[in-house]
């Protein structure tokens, strides 16, 4: 969809010229500054959701405006208006100017350059031309499909959720870019009853998708995970806590790189010394056989972008390699502080937020050790692969991780399976502690959002399966 759409329709489509643009930067820098952008959106949200076997809810919403930044040394100067009428985008320059400190006026005559990208999520049929008599056929079969396959259920609950966003970029140094971002969000829950005992399962798929995202194959996938998952909780117990080892499956397992390890490399952490990797740039923080990466290249993944909500590049981000801490994940700020090109980090959760550094797809590049052997290499541990939720302190990397299923590991082996524990332990030294990695990555592919400073943004984040050789298991 974006491959048709040219510099003068994106102008349209925001009512706005050249010369707007040219007038709102010159105003935005009147006061004096280093540096201005301004960030245009129109997106259109719809949501429709079943419970008690029949689609009883659908609602849309539609959020257009634009924000203006003005970035004077370390202090930023942002204000946003619901519109783009050009008057209105002056007095938002203006009071953007006003926040940020003064400088000397600068020259803010620039010339416009096209800025053209890689599309990592072309959509071949657009939501805006989808009714919502389409989407409910998915949604009911999703839910009839989880009543289909075990007679325990209960209850379902399914919800789809798309969105299609219009992205008008524009700074000082001239760049002139748009986007078209799609994004789709399936979802199923299950309450299933066993001789009065009730269990409760969740499962999820998102991407940067349009229509062609629903099909029958993911209505399938996510029938049995959700199943699956509600199953095995009637099967397992909660295990006696204490500190052990711990492998983490593939997949949801990259929470722990996320929260315990992903937020700590954001460079304004560290530019503020906030971090706990503020002081070890260039330095071996784990083992050299560990690779960390955030990426916002990978095809149709819910946190890819095509450039960042600052106008730069997408790119792979090789934040650890073999062990030593190579990057921080970078906005233009941050960037500019270190002497360092930005990596395409800066994101914010709509035209109303200034961006902030935020991960993109976090992941460890697997390895070369099967993950039977990883599991027959633990004497008593814990297998944990399925978790819901974290929490982490930036400054000292203490984390806590929900998990709502998992396996005891006795001899070597997969047991009793266990369920709602806590793992617990500090960022760092956790990735210190992962001594065997294992060839099997995997990307998970649900619904992540990322909350920080009171925004959220899309993201995803992978694992292949590893042992970290001692974490705290919070259990009976």
């Amino acid at each position: 969809m974006i491959d048709k759409i040219n510099r003068q329709n994106i102008l349209q489509h925001f009512s706005v010229t050249e010369d707007d643009l040219q007038k709102v930067i010159s105003e935005a820098l009147s006061k004096g500054g280093d540096y201005a952008d301004i960030f245009f959106e129109h997106t259109f949200s719809n949501n429709i959701s079943l419970r008690d076997g029949e689609v009883n809810r659908a609602a849309s919403n539609i959020d257009f405006g634009a924000g203006v930044r003005v970035v004077s040394g370390d202090q930023t100067g942002y204000a946003y208006v619901e519109n783009t009428d050009i008057k209105d985008l002056l007095k938002a320059a203006q009071t953007a100017a006003s926040i940020a400190t003064m400088s000397t006026k600068a020259n803010n005559s620039v010339e416009i350059k096209e800025k053209y990208f890689h599309n990592y999520y072309k959509v071949q049929k657009t939501w805006l031309d989808v009714s919502v008599a389409d989407k409910k056929i998915f949604v009911q079969n999703l839910n009839d499909r989880i009543f289909e396959l075990d007679s325990r259920v209960v209850k379902a609950t399914v919800s789809l959720n798309d969105s299609t966003s219009y992205i008008l970029f524009f700074n000082l140094e001239g760049i002139l870019t748009w986007d078209y971002r799609p994004m789709s969000i399936m979802s199923g829950s299950c309450t299933m009853e066993q001789d009065g005992k009730i269990e409760n399962g969740y499962c999820s798929r998102a991407y940067r998708k349009g229509f062609e995202f629903l099909n029958g194959n993911l209505v399938e996938i996510i029938a049995k995970e959700v199943v699956a998952q509600t199953s095995l909780m009637f099967e397992a117990i909660k295990p006696k806590g204490g500190e052990m080892s711990v492998v983490m499956g593939a997949g949801s397992s990259g929470i722990l790189l996320h929260e315990a390890i992903g937020h700590t490399f954001e460079a304004d952490f560290n530019r503020k010394n906030i971090s706990i990797f503020s002081d070890q740039f260039g330095k071996k923080i784990c083992s050299s056989n560990i690779n960390i990466v955030d990426d916002g290249t990978i095809e149709f993944a819910r946190g890819a972008i095509n450039f960042d909500d600052e106008g730069v590049e997408s790119q792979k981000t090789y934040i650890v390699k073999d062990g030593i801490l190579e990057s921080y994940l970078h906005d233009r700020i941050s960037a500019k502080h270190y002497g360092v090109a930005p990596t395409g980090n800066g994101r914010r959760q709509s035209f109303r937020y200034a961006p902030l550094p935020r991960m993109r797809v976090t992941y460890m590049e697997q390895g070369d050790i099967p993950e039977m052997d990883i599991i027959a290499s633990v004497k008593q541990g814990v297998y944990v692969d399925n978790f819901t939720n974290g929490q982490v302190q930036i400054g000292a990397g203490d984390f806590t991780f929900f998990v709502k299923t998992g396996y005891l590991i006795e001899n070597g082996k997969l047991t009793q399976p266990i369920k709602d524990i806590n793992i617990i332990g500090n960022g760092p030294q956790a990735l210190a502690d992962i001594t065997m990695v294992g060839n099997n990555l995997k990307i998970d592919e649900g619904a992540w959002t990322c909350g920080k400073d009171g925004q959220g943004v899309p993201v995803g984040q992978g694992l292949p399966s590893v042992l970290v050789s001692k974490l705290t298991v919070g259990g009976e």
